[in-house]
């Protein structure tokens, strides 16, 4: 650890004190300025400032600087974005100390406007062995270059800063994934709860909106079972708005909107529902087959089935993905290309469940109606 290089007990408290604002309730802006104000201050450095790196640790995301003022920050052409000096050492994450900056080989200048430096000391700023940005000091009043003693201290200080900033990514990205979360919950409470709900009920009304009900009787219903048509339309697409601002497309998110985007091949909106982990036990190779073959499938009942109702289910257990699409249309026997051995759709859809070990089995009870149920084996 860098502490363990500096002996002055008077220079260990005043670390130590700098440090323990780690347990402030300060932002992180403020808490690493202060890191940044102290090393200055025990180092005579008249400037200093800390370069955060991006994601990609390819440059600088964020730049704090201390010493110049707000006159002067206004007169400089432009903020360092890690090149020169201050790009080497994002490249090679190593203390550097340097009598007279403009003299060394990586050096790029300074842009107009920029304040006289000369003595430099960079060091990086890390934990975890991770490295997440570079602490910088320049011109070290009373003397002509920075000594070893100040790189141990500025080291200190760096790592100190490395910890607050790991701890604020780490917390970032705990928010993030919580948010994620509670949206796919949502979005799953919606669909598999709310909208096959909502579904069962304009399907009993359905079935009530028909004679010897009074004429009066048999419109209010069909206006009901339009309006519960047009509640899950909304619902879907709060679904989907959801799925967007998640930022990622799970299979349950990518199924849904393969089936929104196939109502006009259709005709209606089929119903979809999921069992089990289909997101994370479905790997992604196995997906592009599931989502073709609902595609197919729906293409198939749009075109030949003369279908009022069809339904999508995607489900995982005991090891299987199973997938099954309903209708209920005039069934195989109404067109050849819809029997289990006709059409390069259907055979297509064989092939992939053959390929990946499973089988594909195509029935029509009676003659009226298919059902489709594509099955395979998960990977162990």
């Amino acid at each position: 650890m860098p502490y363990r290089h500096i002996d002055d007990p008077a220079t260990l408290r005043r670390l130590l004190d700098a440090v323990l604002l780690l347990e402030a309730d300060l932002s992180l802006p403020v808490l690493l300025r202060h890191f940044v104000e102290e090393a200055c201050s025990m180092t005579n450095a008249r400037y200093g400032a800390l370069g955060v790196l991006n994601d990609n640790r390819t440059a600088l995301s964020e730049f704090i600087t201390v010493g110049i003022t707000e006159e002067q920050e206004r007169a400089i052409a432009h903020r360092p974005t890690g090149l020169g000096v201050l790009g080497l050492l994002i490249t090679d994450p190593k203390p550097l100390r340097i009598a007279d900056i403009s003299t060394h080989p990586h050096s790029a200048g300074f842009p107009e406007g920029h304040p006289h430096m000369s003595s430099f000391l960079g060091v990086p700023v890390v934990a975890r062995d991770e490295v997440y940005g570079n602490l910088y000091l320049t011109e070290k009043v009373g003397c002509s270059e920075f000594t070893k003693d100040d790189e141990n201290l500025v080291l200190a200080f760096a790592h100190a800063a490395g910890v607050v900033i790991a701890s604020a990514r780490l917390h970032l990205r705990v928010q993030e994934v919580a948010l994620l979360e509670d949206r796919d919950r949502i979005a799953r409470d919606l669909h598999d709860a709310v909208i096959q709900r909502l579904f069962a009920v304009g399907l009993s009304l359905q079935s009530l909106a028909r004679p010897p009900l009074a004429s009066e009787t048999v419109e209010r219903l069909g206006q009901a079972i339009a309006d519960i048509d047009e509640t899950i339309r909304q619902i879907r697409s709060s679904i989907f708005e959801l799925a967007a601002e998640s930022g990622r497309r799970s299979l349950r998110a990518s199924v849904l909107a393969l089936v929104r985007e196939l109502r006009a091949v259709v005709g209606f909106d089929p119903s979809v529902t999921f069992e089990g982990p289909v997101d994370t036990e479905i790997p992604s190779d196995m997906a592009a087959h599931v989502l073709f073959t609902v595609r197919e499938s729906l293409t198939n009942i749009g075109r030949h089935a003369r279908a009022t109702r069809a339904s999508v289910k995607l489900s995982v257990a005991e090891d299987t993905c199973t997938l099954v699409v309903t209708d209920d249309g005039r069934g195989i026997t109404g067109s050849s290309r819809r029997t289990s051995g006709g059409g390069l759709g259907m055979q297509n859809i064989r092939r992939r469940a053959e390929r990946l070990g499973g089988d594909l089995v195509v029935s029509s009870p009676g003659g009226k109606g298919t059902t489709l149920t594509w099955r395979v084996p998960l990977p162990p």
